[in-house]
């Protein structure tokens, strides 16, 4: 029983990384109908910009942990958010009205050419941070016991409260009525006075932003991290954008943490080396039984 409770620990926190990261799939995906390929990457940049900021408050004498984790956070979001602005003016916007392969290609360049831009200017061995947040709770039960780490606590309370913050955005604020009247109806969004290039844009830079969060939090757990980091978890949240409904922002949610904990239970309890395979199978057979997604709508042609 121990394990599986430790699992489940795990695999929600690993699931609300993942869900974090696929926000940023879906939203692309339901706003411009296109998959953003360079958004793991995106995710990769944050690590080292996670990196560079520590270094830098390390260098100038600050060792407050709130002090660092806050001015990181912001470091690091503004910066990966211009990274995402920059994808979709370069990499999407001339290719608006191209066919879908031209905008595919030219996402799957973008993310060479920033996996090749990080490994060129960082070097391609693995890098690392120290330990920034240390101690855990534990709780005993029966012959075994449950640990969570103060690092996790922090994981699973910034990534709910960054989730719920963009609920709040897209449901409550005019920046959100924009995006969900483009997502409509992007033609007729203009028509009525929505400059939809800028809310594009503002797409791209909210999935960069949580793509920066999740990179941080997981760089502070983990501490480790190269240029290909990006490329594996890229994948799986884009498993858990599809898994949950891609275009739909709860389906995004859901789907990160029913991934996240499927695989820590796997894992745990069978076996780790097949983890990926089992995720990937998952997959498989929900999209057999439900193609759009646990929360996601089946597509209707507009005529």
């Amino acid at each position: 029983m121990d394990i599986v409770l430790q699992q489940l620990v795990n695999g929600l926190t690993l699931g609300s990384v993942y869900g974090l990261i696929a926000i940023g799939y879906t939203m692309v995906y339901g706003i411009i109908g296109m998959i953003n390929f360079a958004h793991g990457d995106v995710y990769m940049v944050s690590s080292y910009l996670t990196a560079i900021a520590i270094a830098l408050f390390s260098f100038f004498g600050l060792d407050s942990f709130p002090i660092i984790i806050f001015g990181t956070l912001i470091f690091t979001i503004i910066v990966t958010g211009a990274y995402g602005w920059v994808i979709e003016r370069v990499a999407y916007r001339p290719l608006r009205n191209s066919s879908r392969l031209s905008v595919l290609i030219s996402a799957i360049g973008m993310s060479l050419i920033l996996q090749n831009y990080v490994q060129i200017s960082q070097g391609a061995r693995q890098q690392g941070i120290p330990t920034m947040l240390s101690g855990a709770i534990r709780f005993d039960i029966g012959d075994g016991f449950v640990q969570i780490t103060y690092m996790k606590l922090f994981i699973l309370f910034a990534a709910f409260l960054g989730m719920g913050v963009l609920t709040y955005i897209i449901q409550k604020t005019k920046l959100g009525r924009m995006c969900r009247a483009t997502q409509q109806d992007r033609k007729m969004a203009s028509i009525l006075g929505i400059n939809t290039d800028r809310v594009i844009s503002s797409v791209f830079v909210i999935g960069a932003a949580m793509a920066a969060l999740a990179g941080v939090l997981v760089t502070l757990d983990y501490g480790a991290f190269d240029f290909y980091v990006g490329f594996i978890i890229g994948i799986k949240a884009f498993t858990a954008a599809v898994l949950g409904g891609i275009g739909s922002l709860p389906g995004a949610m859901l789907g990160g943490v029913i991934l996240g904990l499927s695989e820590a239970l796997f894992a745990g309890l069978i076996s780790s080396d097949y983890k990926d395979v089992f995720s990937f199978s998952l997959l498989v057979i929900i999209l057999i039984f439900r193609p759009s997604g646990l929360l996601g709508k089946p597509e209707v042609e507009k005529v």
